[in-house]
């Protein structure tokens, strides 16, 4: 048994130890990072309704703005990565996290509220895209170098990210005891860290990326069917991953009474990523192509809804009626293990040379628009007094029929 073992974590110990230190830098920024954001995040609601005295609708505004200054300005953090490199755009980016927790912790009104939250969304939009598409990038190179599949890499960056929202709200919790301002000066506390560490570790000048100079490069982007089709797929992801924060809720306090049982089954698919991310994405590496990788990831998402669909008309309660819930979170789940590290490893493919910055934002930034035009629709299902089962197979429909989208692997 425990030989087994070590055959089973041989694998990881291999990746790990070919990855450049570059490539662990970046890596464990993306835990730091979510660590970091995500001990402030959860309680920031609850901070505006009871702390600041916000109306419902208004701390809905606040997040809502939160989330678009973030995706929505992915594609100009990209394009800014792409032409004075990953760097400088990373340092500013941390630099300008830290003002604006340092800023929400000492925030006092509205208007002062909305500010900081626009600079900690902006503060993203410039640093992840930055990092993500130079994770990217060195995947290529280390699967060109004969070490594996570029999605194994890119696995590894999502377990990082993944352990890093795990750990954040359970930092943000004890913190919380305190008061919200501590939870904010220690959410800075993790970037300033951060920011020491890519200051000192990160090149100043990355072998293989030089600046780009030539403009442009967002015309070239519109008019690029294949990639555009993969914003579109990926986007109809995105769009039933939010469910989970959307129709879920509701279908928990239906069957437990209330939503008390919401925090395990996000536990359970947090859990989920870290621990079966890597061997699902080495299966998935060593059998499938990108495309097929994805359609399966899409199908599993499609299937979730199913689930509940098939077993909302008995209307179960108690924990009978919470096993559909659970078995939509881990097919979601495990839809999201293949869909993410694929799309993202796609994109090197799809790009122009010198744009993968540009590239990496966009596929965010475009996804992001879709899940804003489609949240609206997915919550009118809930008020169209449809049969129960209805809602959830209208949203199976989103994944599955984006299968038809995804383009072929051929360059």
């Amino acid at each position: 048994m425990r030989e087994g073992a070590r055959r089973r974590s041989a694998p990881r110990e291999r990746t790990w130890r070919h990855l450049s230190p570059l490539l662990r830098l970046l890596i464990l920024t993306q835990g730091a990072f979510n660590i970091g954001f995500f001990a402030v995040l959860p309680f920031l609601a609850g901070h505006l309704a009871t702390a600041i005295g916000l109306a419902g609708w208004l701390v809905g505004l606040v997040l809502g703005l939160r989330t678009f200054s973030q995706q929505g300005f992915f594609v100009v953090g990209g394009a800014l990565a792409d032409r004075y490199g990953v760097r400088p755009v990373v340092l500013t980016g941390c630099a300008l996290r830290i003002a604006g927790f340092v800023w929400l912790g000492y925030a006092g009104s509205p208007a002062t509220v909305v500010a900081a939250v626009l600079l900690i969304g902006f503060a993203a939009a410039l640093f992840s895209p930055a990092v993500e598409s130079e994770v990217a990038r060195q995947a290529v190179c280390w699967e060109k170098a004969g070490h594996g599949s570029r999605t194994r890499v890119l696995a590894l960056f999502t377990v990082a990210g993944q352990a890093g929202a795990f750990v954040g709200p359970l930092i943000g919790a004890l913190l919380l005891a305190v008061d919200f301002r501590t939870v904010c000066l220690a959410g800075a506390a993790v970037f300033v860290l951060v920011l020491a560490g890519h200051a000192r570790l990160l090149p100043r000048h990355i072998p293989g990326r030089p600046p780009t100079r030539q403009r442009g490069g967002l015309r070239y982007l519109l008019r690029n069917r294949r990639f555009l089709a993969l914003c579109c797929a990926y986007g109809a992801y995105l769009l039933a991953y939010n469910q989970l924060y959307l129709v879920l809720p509701g279908e928990v306090e239906r069957a437990a009474g209330s939503q008390a049982p919401l925090a395990w089954l996000f536990a359970l698919s947090s859990l989920l990523v870290v621990a079966a991310q890597l061997p699902v994405t080495r299966w998935a590496s060593d059998r499938l192509d990108l495309r097929r990788c994805m359609a399966a990831g899409l199908l599993l998402i499609a299937a979730g809804f199913v689930v509940v669909a098939v077993a909302r008309p008995a209307a179960w309660t108690g924990v009978p009626g919470l096993m559909p819930s659970a078995g939509f979170v881990v097919l979601l789940t495990l839809g999201q293990m293949l869909v993410a590290p694929a799309a993202r490893a796609w994109v090197p493919d799809l790009a122009e040379d010198g744009r993968l910055g540009l590239y990496t934002g966009a596929l965010s930034s475009v996804s992001g628009l879709i899940v804003l035009a489609g949240s609206a629709g997915a919550g009118s299902l809930l008020d169209t007094g449809l049969p129960p089962a209805v809602p959830w197979l209208a949203l199976a429909v989103v994944p599955l029929a984006s299968i038809a989208l995804l383009p072929h692997t051929r360059r």
